[in-house]
């Protein structure tokens, strides 16, 4: 049996913990600071519910084979607080957020050859601690090698669809299109109906234009079609959802704002590649909600 701990009781880290203890069979730990009674999980299929063990204490963890760290990108330093001691040389840890710096984000604090980023398409919402809809069984992507195939391999036995990719560059850069042009509907309040508008879809295009040009200039293989294909994308969706960053906005959390919208306008900077939509945009949302 394969010893796991979840570190993020969020929508993600909630659905996962639940179906890898009831599907996959692993043994599960969900790190939280308020602790939960049991996870329960409105599937496309049914409602699941699992009990994991629960730690609220980072003194009380002991190492496991894998940690799926699943906070919010700016909750990275309290991620770090449970790494420690809940890893070993021979631990991975899987980083499940949003944007295209897994790997810059936990340099310091996970070892090259350790750490497995994952890019996640759960479309899920919380209602309350422990307790989520998922939309959809989505899928989990990770770079192709011996540590990605491993974390493939925890999943077996759940819907959800995880895979190997060998360009994972490309992959988190077409995700990061999505998430970026999400500002939008953040923004005006707006689910992904509103991309049926033709104004909005443009300026979903012009976004995602810019998304596209910083992502090639950091290695990503992404076509002149992209924008064309987000706004499909959007529109494929259930009109009533709402991206993650929106939840948060509703719910009065923190957004992950800079690790979705903000890392574009700091990466074009890098690469001298103007990128004033965004800009404008991340510049507006802030002020929104100071």
């Amino acid at each position: 049996m394969t010893s796991i701990a979840i570190v993020g009781p969020g929508a993600i880290g909630a659905t996962v913990a639940a179906w890898l203890a009831q599907s996959a069979g692993h043994e599960v730990t969900l790190c939280v600071r308020t602790p939960v009674d049991q996870l329960v999980v409105a599937t496309p299929g049914g409602v699941i519910r699992a009990t994991p063990r629960i730690l609220t204490d980072p003194a009380q963890a002991r190492p496991v084979d894998w940690v799926l760290v699943a906070t919010k990108v700016y909750d990275v330093e309290a991620a770090a607080r449970w790494l420690a001691p809940l890893t070993a040389a021979e631990t991975r840890v899987a980083i499940l957020q949003n944007g295209v710096e897994h790997r810059t984000n936990f340099a310091a604090l996970v070892a090259p050859e350790q750490l497995v980023p994952v890019i996640v398409d759960i479309p899920a919402e919380r209602s309350a601690p422990g307790r989520v809809h998922q939309h959809r069984y989505g899928t989990l992507t990770v770079p192709d090698d011996p540590a990605g195939r491993a974390f493939v391999a925890l999943f077996e036995g759940t819907p959800i669809e995880a895979g190997t990719t060998p360009d994972f560059t490309t992959v988190a850069w077409r995700k990061l299109a999505i998430n970026s042009s999400g500002i939008i509907g953040t923004l005006i309040d707006k689910p992904f109906g509103i991309t049926r508008d033709e104004g909005v879809a443009d300026a979903i295009r012009v976004l995602v234009a810019e998304c596209g040009a910083v992502g090639r200039a950091e290695g990503a293989d992404l076509p002149e079609t992209l924008p064309d294909e987000i706004v499909a994308y959007y529109r494929a969706q259930a009109p009533e959802l709402r991206n993650s960053m929106h939840n948060d906005r509703l719910a009065g959390r923190p957004m992950e704002l800079d690790a979705r919208d903000g890392v574009i306008v700091r990466l074009g900077e890098k690469h001298g590649i103007a990128t004033p939509a965004h800009r404008m945009l991340v510049a507006l949302l802030k002020a929104a909600t100071a």
